[in-house]
């Protein structure tokens, strides 16, 4: 095998699914997150060493957004971006190198929520020393950010569950990070809070992530306990998993729409082009939403679609 086929062999290994993969990650992103998953390999860094280094810079995009300043605004975009490319790089290093751990999966979608955490707080304090209306009316922008920080959280989370439902009928249990939250509380409480203090405590906060996730689909968790009383611990048919993946992938798009790259190409239009970053805050409060709520309609659809399979 040529050395060109070996890395091309290598660039697939290191993607998710091509069912799950947005467009312009695959022209953009996913090549130069290969580049630093290829050299941080040689280098002899770890995925969360990665994740780290994304944290720092999302800080610092979120830092030169708070100036009223197109060309430290153009930083903070390049920043940013940076700091997503190191996001895919993180997860094609631990493909590539089977470097897997709940502790990098959790830190790995902190590490979004730490960028957007302070580009919200950039945006108040930029907005209440630029805007006439938020000078006068300061509290407005800061109710306006912790309600759209809450809707982002959720939009974020439902995003990543479907995708990870989605891998389980495409790749099976190990290829999926798909978990249940009975089993993250056993194992929470076999942790001890004098031995365990740090593993447990973030433990406690991804598990009621999961129970969020699992509490927003009733339908999707009746199909998996009408899986596991089916077919147990064994494999799901091929026929079956085919049948909810030809339903579930149409869905996948707006999965992608609720990342980051809608995300980022909006903020960068209401700080670079219209100069009202606030703007990003209603972005996600009324277009993220909708898709958030027809997505997760549809989802609930297909789920309880599938259970009336297994009756049949």
């Amino acid at each position: 095998m040529s050395r060109w086929s070996e890395l091309k062999r290598e660039y697939k290994s290191s993607l998710k699914s091509s069912d799950t993969e947005e467009t312009f990650d695959l022209i953009f992103y996913r090549p130069i997150g290969f580049f630093w998953a290829k050299l941080a390999a040689k280098l002899g860094v770890t995925p969360n060493a990665i994740t780290i280094a994304s944290i720092i810079l999302g800080i610092g995009a979120g830092a030169a957004f708070y100036f009223n300043n197109i060309w430290i605004n153009l930083v903070g975009a390049v920043l940013l971006m940076w700091a997503d490319s190191f996001d895919s790089a993180d997860g094609q290093l631990a493909r590539m190198t089977h470097q897997y751990s709940r502790i990098g999966r959790i830190l790995d979608g902190l590490s979004g929520d730490i960028w957007f955490f302070c580009i919200y707080l950039a945006i108040c304090l930029r907005e209440n020393v630029t805007s006439d209306f938020f000078m006068a009316h300061s509290w407005v922008i800061w109710v306006l950010a912790s309600v759209t920080g809450v809707f982002h959280a959720i939009q974020a989370a439902m995003a990543d569950y479907y995708r990870q439902f989605h891998l389980y009928f495409v790749k099976g249990e190990d290829g999926s990070e798909l978990e249940r939250a009975s089993y993250l509380w056993d194992k929470f409480h076999a942790l001890s809070w004098r031995r365990d203090f740090w593993q447990k405590l973030v433990l406690m906060f991804y598990t009621n992530y999961t129970v969020g996730q699992e509490k927003r689909t009733p339908s999707m968790q009746r199909l998996r306990a009408a899986l596991a009383e089916h077919y147990g611990n064994g494999p799901i048919p091929v026929d079956f998993r085919e049948r909810f993946r030809a339903l579930s992938k149409p869905l996948m798009k707006y999965t992608n729409i609720l990342s980051f790259n809608t995300r980022c190409f909006a903020l960068f239009a209401a700080i670079l082009i219209f100069r009202m970053p606030w703007l990003y805050f209603a972005f996600e409060l009324v277009v993220l939403n909708v898709v958030l709520v027809y997505m997760m309609v549809r989802h609930e659809r297909i789920c309880h679609k599938a259970q009336q399979w297994l009756r049949q």
